[in-house]
This record gives C-alpha cells, structure tokens and sequence, in this order.
C-alpha cells in the first residue's frame, strides 16, 4: 500500500456543511487508504443513521472530488457507512449523479443553494470570530463599520472568513469592508451595525453548539466496549 496521507489531506479540506469543520476534525473519516495502483478508498461514518440525507450527499461528493484530484489517484471510492441512504449516496456519487436524480421523486432541487445558504452562515459565525478579539481589544464598535479587511491582524479565523467569503464569490481582498451582508456584499452601514453583529454571534453560537451536539452523538454511537470513543483508522 501507498502512503495515503495525501489522501488524508485532501479530506482535511472536506468540510461538514452545516457545521464548518473538516470532517476529518469531527472524526467523521473512518478509514482511507491508497493502493500501489492508485486506487483510493475512503469510507465516512456520521452521528447518527439519520443524518440529513442532503448534508451526507455534500459530504460524500465533495470527499469524492477532493479524492480524486490528488496526484497519483486513478480511482476513488467513498463509502458512507451505518446511514439509512447509504446506498442510494454511495451509488449515486460513484454515478457522478445529481442528488436530485438519485432521490428521484423526492428532492425537488439540486444542493447549491443549500451550500450557499451554509456559506452565509459560515461568513456570519466568522465575522464574530474575528470581531469579538478587536472588540475586547478596545475598539469602538461604530468603527467596525469603516474598517478593511486589511486591517484586522493575521489570524486562522480571519484567513478562515477571507475563504468563506471567496467562495461565495463575496469582497475578501484587503480593501475589502470588515462588515459586509452575507447576501449581497454590500456593506453594513453604521445604523445596522448593532443588528448585524447580534446576528453574528447567534450564528457562531448557533454552529459552535451543533458541532459539540454532533460530536457528542458520534462518541456515543461509536464507542467502543472499553467506554471510549473508537480510534479512527487510517
């Protein structure tokens, strides 16, 4: 077997949708592994059976893009484990299927939208990550509102908000506004600024609480007989 830390890596940029963490962080990657002949396998297991059908999709085909464009990877394969549409995903992403055509009859839309509903929320919960430093660091909250990106000091959380902004195709160079509406890119203006800041902090508060209940649900269902959490293989 080939080392599969490239593979790993791939995952890592993986990214629940609904939470905003690497799935590799939540421990959602059981195992993956990479063949001398350049065959990847991958296979994913999540909190409960009855996790989002269309939250498990996005996950299962993004892993699958990631997988498949490390060099050396000539064939991907991501299997989602213990869920009640595991075969109907597997399938359907081995197919290169839209998640439309393989819930035929019961999805009405293609995931898009849903992904950049998430992405919203993503910029929303970061943009209280990297105000509630400045806002302990003395700066007046009215001044928020004329500030650039390019002012804010370098951090993990502030790069984290430039890509979440840049993938939505929103302003995240640094003359880019700090305080920007996830919908449209505009800025804040300053009478709109106390709502707007109210509405970050919920949404971190929010996303930050979910991922805990998730992990929570995943070491429960996984844990092993010694009454620990299971070692994720790789």
């Amino acid at each position: 077997m080939t080392d599969p830390s490239p593979v790993l890596a791939a995952l890592e940029g993986v990214r629940d949708p609904e939470l905003d963490e690497p799935i590799t962080a939540l421990g959602f990657v059981d195992s993956c592994s990479l063949s001398d002949d350049g065959v990847a396998e991958v296979r994913l297991r999540l909190p409960t059976y009855f996790c989002a059908p269309n939250f498990a999709f996005l996950m299962v085909a993004d892993a699958y893009d990631a997988v498949s464009a490390v060099d050396g990877v000539v064939r991907t394969e991501v299997t989602l484990e213990d869920h009640f549409a595991s075969d109907q995903i597997n399938g359907g992403v081995a197919a290169r299927a839209g998640f439309t055509q393989v819930f035929d009859g019961e999805a009405v839309d293609e995931l898009g939208p849903l992904r950049a509903n998430f992405l919203r929320k993503a910029v929303l919960a970061g943009t209280d990550r990297v105000c509630r430093p400045l806002l302990s660091a003395g700066t007046a909250v009215e001044d928020l509102a004329g500030m650039v990106l390019g002012e804010v000091p370098a951090s993990a959380d502030l790069d984290r908000l430039r890509s979440r902004r840049a993938e939505l195709g929103l302003p995240a160079r640094d003359d880019a506004p700090l305080l920007i509406d996830p919908a449209t890119g505009g800025a804040i203006r300053l009478d709109a600024l106390p709502l707007h800041l109210r509405r970050a902090r919920i949404t971190r508060v929010s996303l930050e609480a979910n991922g805990a209940t998730c992990r929570d649900l995943f070491a429960q269902r996984y844990r092993s007989a010694s009454g620990k959490p299971e070692a994720v293989a790789r």
